[in-house]
């Protein structure tokens, strides 16, 4: 099986990420398990230059059937079936443009021809052409360091990122939704605190009825957003991300997810884990005039 380049880099994010959160040896361990060799230490690359590296050494070979065999190997998700069928679900519309499809029957995990009718389902997926791009960029690991918070607040924000990863590997969609949304806010909150002239000048910055600038405790999620990327902070598509993310995440009220009918799924999780790396990403990139 050759598969072709966008098939890769689905099948890296599963891999990486989507499936369970693997850590540098984790994936040592889960490319030493198709023949590799390798040890994790000082030089390892970030892990998507690795897993690439890996993917592109077993195309077209017999372990690459393995890998993907071991990816969905039932076992691993004992109690959550649905999730793996989910997930096979997904890869399959990418793997069908490769000729192939993976279908799961019980515990065995196998391999049959894709035909026209798989094609037309691949085809009529329910994400957008913008949702599947951003879903699809890789953004490497960003200490939380590098943004240059306090320390104190540097410490709670790393640790809800970690909380983030434990609830994606065991399908709490609402718990990732709600921790990225208020980490998001954690973040940009700290930078309006550490540029308050830049934030407060700002034409979008929030005011009051007798148009003074509120002060900073008053300022939502929606105003951090705008004004970051006013100030450059934010690109155009994780600003629109970060809007989605927000709207998320206001159903930590029942009641208001009661009415909206809202019953957020993996696909919502992914995407809001996704704004919020994208935002440390260029958080990190951007720089503020002082």
């Amino acid at each position: 099986m050759i598969l072709q380049k966008k098939t890769l880099e689905k099948l890296r994010g599963l891999i990486n990420e989507e499936t369970e959160y693997r850590s540098g040896p984790k994936l040592v361990q889960f490319f030493n398990e198709l023949g590799f060799n390798d040890t994790y230490g000082q030089g390892f690359p970030s892990r998507w230059i690795y897993t690439d590296e890996k993917l592109s050494k077993i195309n077209g070979t017999p372990e690459l059937d393995k890998c993907i065999k071991n990816l969905f190997a039932p076992v691993n998700f004992i109690g959550r079936m649905g999730e793996l069928d989910k997930f096979i679900d997904e890869f399959n519309q990418y793997l069908v443009f490769d000729g192939w499809k993976v279908i799961r029957k019980g515990k065995e995990i196998s391999f049959v021809k894709a035909d026209e009718s798989d094609l037309e389902k691949s085809l009529s997926s329910k994400l957008t052409d913008d949702e599947t791009d951003f879903l699809n960029i890789e953004f490497e690991e960003i200490p939380l360091e590098k943004i240059g918070l306090n320390s104190a607040i540097t410490d709670v924000l790393s640790m809800r990122l970690e909380e983030i990863k434990r609830c994606l590997s065991s399908n709490a969609p609402l718990a990732v939704i709600f921790l990225s949304g208020s980490t998001l806010e954690g973040i940009l909150l700290g930078i309006a605190l550490k540029y308050p002239k830049q934030f407060n000048k700002a034409k979008s910055s929030p005011k009051n009825s007798g148009g003074k600038v509120r002060p900073f405790h008053e300022w939502t999620l929606n105003d951090l957003i705008n004004v970051s990327h006013e100030l450059g902070l934010l690109k155009e598509d994780v600003k629109k991300f970060s809007h989605s993310l927000r709207e998320f995440r206001n159903y930590i009220h029942p009641f208001q997810q009661v009415s909206s009918k809202f019953n957020p799924d993996e696909y919502t999780a992914k995407i809001s884990w996704q704004v919020l790396k994208a935002a440390l990403f260029q958080l990190v990139e951007a720089k503020i005039e002082i």
